[in-house]
């Protein structure tokens, strides 16, 4: 009952106070809802942030990886500061100059129209059959661990995973239909910064238990049970016999991997969104530095407590990686504090899911419906329709979410090589638009229908021996070439130049360049030092 009672008091009160928060915004006009009123701050922006990447999939999945393949699995999160560096220093001043509600929108005004409308419809399609299915999934599995939601009402484990799965689109879908980006932004903050602390509690008490009353000597124990378990370099193979089954070896770091990062934390709608609602450029370089510095804080909470599952459970679970992290937390936090943590958990399932029918429902009012349905609709009447796809897409996330189930590598695996289907062609095609300039509105067509059809012939009919992240670097750098020989035979026919719209004020951060100089070498440093344990 305990549980129950922390779990409705937390969610309870992140409802009222983002309800609170909004009690006098304008959430019928374009800017209102789709951007929260170009009003968010540094710390709502990095908390945000935080929690639309962070959710279930990412503390089930990766400490599932860290469990059974150790720390190498941290890569995905600590390079992202690297790219987040990127997105303060040149992205996103470049955006906000321009005014941008949506990245197709750039496209847009770089290319053509259809270029725009292109990558919106693949963002769209990427939202719901990828990222809002595992999300609900994840959140389901660690919800049903630790109430026993099926044992309650005395049904399958199955069916309480499926009710789950419904309940948490529903409330996710009502946060994102009646308040917009800026109540996703506020729920996003308190249940960001009560992840970090709820999550910094289950590795730091069970190390207290290990230890008996000695965090420290509770870390030595777990790391001289298994050392190997805290390297950071993998020697898996990248090319050839094993290369598929491979985790994440050492060297992808090098290639897809750094693309990929470049373009989620650069150009990813839901995520970037964050960015361009702020109220200036100011505060959104320091939302997105304040970011990397928890990006690099963030595997205490989903790679350290998969180790630890391995110093409690051995390889028990290795054919069923997934559940070590519910079954941690039951083991180490006391009763009312599971509670609690669940609620964050939920809010972290709530986050992710909401922010990209948030992001969706941007890009389809703005860049589908308004060019193509109703060129004259207006602010109130986009407001709506944005409401309308997102209760369509979620519906269509709570249908597909339970047959992302069988996943061999784990889920957070999973997630990955199905983004790669359509990250890196869109990535290409924003590079090209600010880094290439004679590659034309032909050009980039042809290398984004490559690209698509590259990954899927490659990793999924052909299945090549080669990690998928390897195929990442080889599509990415066949898409530039493939785009810059169609651009020779079909050649641009408009100049471009940004231009300052005027719609925030652009005094760069003081202290972005110092900051983003830290967070490259602590990205560096812990290569180093941790690179070569054993």
């Amino acid at each position: 009952m305990i549980q129950f009672l922390s779990f409705l008091a937390f969610t309870i009160f992140v409802a009222l106070y983002s309800a609170w928060q909004l009690r006098k915004d304008k959430l019928n006009s374009k800017d209102g809802f789709f951007l929260g009123g170009r009003s968010l701050t540094g710390i709502v922006i990095a908390g945000s942030m935080l929690l639309t990447n962070i959710s279930t999939e990412h503390l089930i999945g990766m400490n599932g990886s860290s469990y059974r393949n150790g720390a190498i699995i941290i890569a995905w999160e600590v390079t992202s500061a690297l790219a987040l560096v990127a997105a303060a220093l040149y992205f996103v001043p470049r955006y906000l100059k321009m005014g941008l509600t949506t990245i197709p929108e750039f496209l847009e005004k770089r290319f053509d129209g259809m270029t725009r409308t292109l990558i919106a419809f693949l963002l769209i399609v990427s939202f719901v059959s990828t990222l809002l299915p595992i999300v609900l999934y994840t959140g389901a599995i660690n919800i049903e661990s630790i109430f026993e939601i099926s044992t309650i009402l005395d049904i399958s484990k199955e069916q309480g995973i499926w009710l789950t799965v419904v309940v948490v689109g529903v409330i996710g879908a009502v946060y994102a239909i009646f308040g917009g980006l800026k109540m996703v932004a506020y729920t996003d903050t308190i249940n960001g910064y009560g992840l970090l602390i709820a999550g910094l509690a289950v590795p730091l008490l069970a190390l207290w238990k290990i230890g008996d009353g000695n965090m420290w000597r509770g870390l030595v124990m777990v790391f001289e049970h298994a050392p190997e378990k805290f390297s950071v370099i993998s020697r898996e193979p990248s090319i050839g016999e094993g290369a598929r089954e491979a985790i994440l070896p050492f060297s992808v770091l090098f290639t897809g991997l750094i693309i990929n990062q470049l373009y989620f934390w650069t150009m990813h709608q839901s995520i970037i969104q964050r960015a361009l609602g702020a109220v200036n450029l100011k505060e959104a370089q320091k939302g997105l530095l304040f970011t990397g510095v928890l990006k690099i804080l963030i595997p205490l909470v989903i790679v350290l407590p998969g180790i630890i599952g391995f110093y409690y459970f051995g390889d028990s679970l290795y054919d069923d990686q997934d559940t070590v992290y519910p079954l941690l937390i039951k083991k180490v936090l006391p009763l009312w504090l599971t509670g609690f943590f669940v609620a964050v958990v939920m809010g972290a399932i709530l986050s992710t899911f909401n922010s990209a029918l948030n992001s969706a429902a941007t890009i389809f009012s703005l860049g589908i419906y308004k060019r193509y349905i109703n060129h004259h609709a207006s602010e109130s009447r986009l407001v709506w329709m944005g409401r309308m796809s997102s209760a369509v897409l979620a519906v269509f996330a709570i249908v597909v979410a339970p047959f992302v189930a069988k996943a061999p590598e784990g889920l957070y695996q999973l997630l990955q090589q199905l983004n790669g289907i359509f990250f890196i062609p869109m990535a290409t095609v924003i590079m090209a638009g600010f880094f290439f300039p004679r590659v034309s509105a032909t050009g980039v067509k042809a290398g984004l229908f490559f690209g698509l059809a590259f990954y899927i012939l490659m990793y999924f009919v052909l299945k090549v021996e080669l990690h998928f992240v390897h195929i990442w670097g080889i599509e990415f750098v066949l898409n530039v070439l493939v785009m810059h020989l169609v651009s020779i035979i079909a050649p641009r026919k408009n100049n471009f130049t940004i231009t300052d719209t005027g719609a925030v004020e652009m005094t760069q951060w003081k202290y972005a360049r110092g900051l983003s100089i830290i967070l490259v070498l602590v990205t560096l440093c812990i290569y180093i030092f941790l690179g070569n344990v054993s």
